[in-house]
């Protein structure tokens, strides 16, 4: 994946958010300055269409997990609005980044340049950039 030089790169799953800079170039990602911003999920909307029974069961929605994947998206959106966030790559887990792709400011969206749906959050750094590479 090309990923511009300065791009911000966001790291999200249910429970942790972490946003770094691309100091590399556009083949050869290298992230630095990781900052863990401090979030308070309040947006609870995805139990709306989370009401199912099934789901509850089994325990495969987690309205916590979902809330928080919206606050991450309403952070990001603060960011792109106010000019602070000019490319975005987003990589969170499938779950996630459906729910964040739902709460996606329309200046957020202009400032994506991707997405990866996969689960990296506790990965070492190396890693995320084999992951970024690689897409």
């Amino acid at each position: 994946m090309k990923l511009p030089h300065k791009a911000h790169v966001a790291i999200v799953d249910g429970e942790h958010f972490m946003v770094m800079q691309n100091t590399g170039q556009l083949f050869e990602p290298k992230l630095e300055g990781a900052q863990k911003p401090d979030l308070t999920a309040t947006n609870f909307s995805a139990g709306v269409k989370h009401q199912d029974d099934m789901g509850q069961r089994n325990g495969s929605t987690d309205l916590n997990e979902l809330a928080h994947g919206a606050a991450a998206a309403e952070w990001l959106n603060a960011k792109a609005i106010s000019g602070e966030l000019t490319n975005l790559l987003v990589i969170a887990d499938p779950k996630t980044l459906g729910e964040m792709r739902r709460h996606y400011h329309t200046e957020l969206q202009k400032r994506l340049v991707g997405e990866i749906d996969k689960t990296v959050t506790g990965e070492p750094v190396s890693k995320i950039e084999q992951v970024i590479a690689a897409a």
